[in-house]
């Protein structure tokens, strides 16, 4: 069995000089190419590189060493998404590394997108191929930062590193555990999405609980900005009024029908909107 392998680090010794490059190693024989050599070589030069496989799976060597290892965590950019396969990510040389599928949510909604950033290892897999591992909970067991409860009420930032059906958990810019239940917002988030919200418990642990939705102040703002648009985009009248039924306020707004009372409370209080016979009407000046 080989003892170089993909993802190694390793010191080898220049063996030869070639056109394209430099061959290195002892027993077992590994290409440097010239572009991927950030000085020139001479025989029985020794050179700190990291492995991996090319295009044709055939290993070689850089000098480009990765942030991410076999026994470092660090983010890592998503660069491209392939179906039924995976995703890459940059791990800080000119070869990404997959995130296999296996790796991923069952649900393909909250797979990440291009630009979206994982925070992962990196493992071989039964064949020997380089993958990158994105964090899983036990991971971080007892190395979460804990949250003051001063914290309670107050705006925060984050990245999603799980997320399904039932809620979704970040890792806040400050190191702490972040948990948003399927209550607190109105998609599911992606793994590896930047999540801004609001902290609306501050758990006995030091973890928090988000929110995703609006303060109810903002969000009634927002939600009579898109009453007032669908006025207009329909002939300035609707055939909603506070009576309509809250499964068809939800279809059609993507909004409870208290939000959407509030929304229309706000407008009619401004004199933007009138009502009659279950119908809701743009004033115009």
């Amino acid at each position: 069995m080989s003892e170089l392998q993909a993802g190694q680090i390793l010191t080898l010794p220049v063996k030869r000089v070639i056109d394209t490059g430099y061959v290195l190693g002892d027993t077992e024989e590994v290409l440097l190419h010239q572009n991927e050599a950030k000085a020139t070589l001479t025989t029985n030069d020794e050179v700190e590189v990291y492995l991996y496989h090319d295009k044709k799976q055939q290993l070689i060597a850089t000098t480009t060493l990765p942030h991410v290892r076999f026994d470092i965590f660090d983010w890592a950019e998503v660069t491209e998404i392939k179906e039924g396969l995976g995703v890459f990510v940059d791990t800080g040389t000119s070869r990404h590394v997959l995130v296999s599928s296996d790796d991923l949510p069952e649900l393909r909604s909250i797979w990440p997108e291009v630009g979206d950033v994982l925070y992962v290892t990196l493992k071989l897999d039964k064949r020997g191929r380089l993958l990158a591992d994105p964090v899983r909970e036990e991971d971080f067991e007892g190395n979460w930062d804990i949250a003051p409860e001063s914290l309670f009420n107050q705006d925060i930032k984050g990245r999603v590193f799980r997320s399904g059906r039932e809620g979704a958990v970040v890792i806040t810019e400050e190191g702490y555990r972040g948990f948003i239940h399927n209550s607190e917002r109105k998609r599911d988030p992606r793994i590896g999405e930047w999540i801004e919200g609001r902290i609306i418990k501050v758990k006995e642990d030091g973890s928090l609980n988000i929110s995703l939705l609006p303060r109810k102040q903002d969000a009634q703002a927002t939600d009579a900005a898109t009453l007032l648009a669908y006025l207009e985009a329909h002939d300035d009248e609707m055939s909603f009024d506070n009576k309509s039924e809250p499964e068809l306020i939800q279809t059609t707004f993507n909004m409870s029908k208290a939000a959407f009372k509030r929304a229309i409370g706000l407008l009619l209080k401004e004199r933007l909107i009138k009502q009659s016979d279950g119908k809701t009407y743009l004033i115009k000046e």
